[in-house]
């Protein structure tokens, strides 16, 4: 939403300050130059990019307009369902949270966090990490190598999409300027023109330079930036389960393997110690 909120506030502003003074709107609406840059972008992407990296793009530009959740509730609801599993294997062992691993959707546990259920990035972590637990035994500084083996895989793939993104942004204004000389070449072609007709055939040329800035500064460099934020924040998120997942296999109690992942959250949505406490304590008059 925050970001359809963006767009529509760039397009004002724009159209909104050329009006003000006076600007003809016709003027700027010129579908050939639209058409020299934003075809010319598309197809730099295409020879640049292989085709895993354009279907990867294409997967991730949904995710630009697509609201996640990632705040104070959900860490919380994070960390008790950790402790949930924690707490189980401490209680049972190992093999009694395998039926909850293997079928996280008819887990008693994991229905309880649909937040949780519905990040499939998350869930398969959660899963495939405390399987490898289950069933090799890794010692604490073992596992903690091979998640954050994990983790910077999937940062670095969810990197591409917004590095690919910035490099067309980047190449828009150079495109831009491309559309402007082919309108001056036309323009060449009207010398014998009246004056008011060259003006017009020159202002529809410089139309090409100021698209190419506009969708450069306004449009696709911010949204290379939102992905970016996304894949930071997906790699904050990652930290706090694999500080946690380490803490309790290394022989920390639940609550304290807790904290270990609490104290890798940002500071602005990181629940409080002593709430997480008082669920903690609600959760075991339930049971």
């Amino acid at each position: 939403m925050l970001p359809i909120i963006g767009i529509i506030a760039v397009i004002i502003a724009v159209i909104g300050g050329f009006l003000f003074e006076h600007g003809n709107l016709s003027v700027l609406i010129q579908p050939a130059e639209l058409v020299i840059i934003a075809g010319s972008a598309l197809g730099a992407f295409i020879i640049s990019s292989p085709k895993k990296v354009i279907t990867l793009v294409a997967n991730n530009i949904i995710l630009i307009f697509k609201t996640e959740k990632i705040d104070a509730k959900f860490y919380m609801e994070l960390l008790m369902m950790l402790y949930e599993l924690f707490w189980k294997t401490r209680k049972e062992g190992l093999l009694a949270i395998e039926s909850d691993l293997a079928n996280p959707e008819q887990s008693p546990i994991l229905q309880n966090y649909k937040d949780i259920l519905e990040n499939k990035l998350v869930l398969n972590f959660i899963c495939d990490s405390m399987k490898v637990v289950s069933n090799t035994n890794l010692p604490a500084h073992k596992l903690d190598y091979l998640l954050e083996i994990d983790i910077d895989a999937t940062h670095h793939e969810s990197l591409i999409p917004p590095n690919i993104i910035s490099k067309i942004a980047d190449s828009l204004p150079g495109l831009g300027i491309v559309a402007a000389v082919l309108g001056v070449v036309l323009t060449m072609g009207k010398i014998n023109e009246p004056p008011a007709i060259l003006g017009g055939s020159i202002g529809a040329a410089l139309v090409g330079t100021f698209l190419g800035v506009l969708l450069c500064y306004g449009f696709v460099s911010p949204m290379a930036t939102n992905l970016e934020h996304q894949a930071n924040e997906q790699q904050i998120l990652l930290n706090v389960i694999r500080n946690a997942l380490v803490a309790f296999v290394d022989g920390m109690a639940p609550q304290v393997a807790l904290e270990a992942g609490r104290r890798a959250i940002p500071v602005k949505d990181r629940p409080p110690s002593q709430e997480i406490e008082d669920r903690i304590k609600e959760w075991k008059k339930k049971k």
